[in-house]
């Protein structure tokens, strides 16, 4: 079994004994919420060496509730035709997406806008929502106030299309200057016919900076022969998961995906 197969086994790994922690106030100076991503796709072997050489870099890790592995459950919203997911695949580099996100060590939810420009800057705005808004916030006054001023898109238009549900270790550097996210064990569905997909052992690594700095983790990536990768959890989730959908340039990023955490790795059930 994978030594993040569950949220309990990876709270409980000795790896943890060799960093120290960040409390989620402490990091409240690393939001980042106006900043540059730079994504990567690993093996959870991968993600192992890479935890014990940033833990001798002096990188902590975030803790919040007494565990440092956090599960995440996220709706993203998009159209009936999947517009979002359309502009992403067809490589527009000026691109929106919206989505609600609950914490589910029970801290918080919130309805998002994700917004990317044409220089590669992604820029979120939140707010906090009740839990029993996740899947619409179409009755809740303050939701629609924020979001109507900042949606590209007919907000009655929109609807649940996918859901991703992963387990996030967060590590920030001596500096706290850039935020690294790790996400393992992802698994996707399609809110609107049921389908689950996921791509076994396979983990999403995301540096986020206020600008394209120098960054140790960067460098250790590389010594690593983890090259960066364009990566969507949405798109991704997507193509593994909808029927009928444009998917040819989805289709190459997976097989590399594949090769990087092994062939054959690709489940989808009820397609």
């Amino acid at each position: 079994m994978s030594e993040f197969a569950t949220y309990q086994s990876l709270n409980s790994l000795p790896l943890w004994q060799q960093m120290d922690t960040i409390t989620l106030e402490e990091m409240c100076a690393v939001k980042l919420m106006n900043r540059i991503d730079t994504k990567y796709v690993a093996s959870e072997a991968m993600v192992m060496e890479l935890l014990s050489i940033t833990a001798q870099h002096g990188y902590r890790a975030q803790i919040h509730g007494g565990v440092i592995a956090a599960r995440y459950d996220t709706r993203y919203f998009d159209t009936e035709s999947r517009d979002m997911y359309v502009v992403h695949h067809n490589r527009h580099l000026n691109r929106q997406k919206i989505r609600t996100r609950h914490y589910e060590d029970g801290s918080a939810s919130y309805l998002e806008v994700k917004n990317k420009d044409n220089r590669g800057r992604t820029k979120k705005k939140r707010i906090e929502i009740p839990a029993d808004n996740l899947m619409g916030f179409v009755d809740n006054n303050e939701a629609l106030s924020f979001i109507e001023p900042l949606a590209r898109y007919n907000i009655k238009s929109l609807t649940p299309a996918i859901a991703t549900r992963f387990v996030r270790i967060t590590i920030v550097n001596p500096e706290l200057t850039e935020r690294i996210t790790i996400d393992l064990d992802l698994e996707f569905t399609d809110l609107r016919s049921g389908a689950v997909g996921k791509i076994e052992g396979m983990s999403i690594i995301e540096i986020k900076q206020d600008g394209n700095t120098q960054s140790k983790v960067k460098e250790i990536l590389n010594s690593l022969r983890v090259k960066p990768m364009r990566i969507s959890k949405y798109c991704l989730g997507t193509a593994l998961t909808v029927n009928g959908i444009k998917r040819n340039r989805m289709i190459e990023k997976i097989r590399r995906i594949e090769k990087r955490v092994g062939h054959n790795s690709v489940i989808v059930t009820n397609k």
